[in-house]
């Protein structure tokens, strides 16, 4: 049996009509929908809360404190790609600065989530480029440690494969499994318009959760006959 490649350059990624839809809801409606999993550590936060970033996974795995791979990865990502960068959630060092987001921005990728650290936190402000990751650092990286791109990878606790929908903003990170991902946006939609029809009602004075007596019986917290 063949041994698959480190690096494996073709890849099937979700539609960019997907993505397009997809771009348009917030990580915790897409997050509910897909059964409340899927979604990355909170440690992977955005630069600023403004950023947003949706796309398919390009993902990029390697060692603690080295970025040799991450190099790589910008040099083969495509325009809409998000690269995924499992960094072991190390905050020793930096993976990424100024110039390789910098980069990432000019060949047009959607944005970086990186489970480690960065650095350049202000520059980054002004680059105006969706990147999240689990901390900053001043350390700079290593060069020489071999890793992995486009394997499945582990990110924030999350498993990523390559292709699958990611979708990012002030909440955080949600991932979807690629084939999952169009069902997901038309639950989406009709999650979408519950929660307004509830937030009218609310409006008007309805601030009564209507499951909320019997989920309370069923834990039993209240007697059968009896009311908050």
């Amino acid at each position: 049996m063949s041994q698959l490649p480190e690096i494996i350059r073709d890849i099937e990624r979700v539609d960019a009509q997907v993505v397009q839809r997809a771009a348009g809801f917030q990580a915790a409606i897409l997050a509910d929908v897909a059964g409340r999993r899927g979604t990355m550590h909170s440690r992977v936060a955005p630069v600023h809360q403004g950023m947003k970033v949706a796309g398919p996974a390009f993902t990029v795995e390697v060692r603690p404190g080295d970025n040799l791979m991450i190099h790589a990865a910008i040099a083969l990502a495509r325009p809409g790609d998000v690269l995924v960068i499992d960094g072991k959630g190390d905050q020793t060092a930096a993976l990424m600065g100024t110039l390789m987001l910098s980069a990432c921005k000019k060949l047009g990728l959607a944005g970086v989530i990186v489970d480690g650290a960065i650095r350049d936190r202000l520059e980054l402000l002004e680059l105006d480029f969706p990147v999240f990751s689990a901390g900053f650092n001043p350390a700079g990286p290593t060069k020489f440690v071999p890793g992995r791109i486009n394997h499945a990878i582990c990110a924030g606790g999350t498993t990523v494969h390559p292709g699958d929908l990611v979708v990012g903003d002030a909440d955080g990170v949600v991932v979807i499994e690629r084939a999952k991902a169009p069902a997901m946006l038309e639950l989406a939609v009709k999650k979408v318009a519950d929660e307004a029809a509830r937030i009218e009602a609310i409006a008007r004075g309805d601030t009564a959760s209507k499951w909320l007596p019997a989920a309370l019986r069923a834990a039993g917290v209240l007697k059968e006959g009896e009311s908050l």
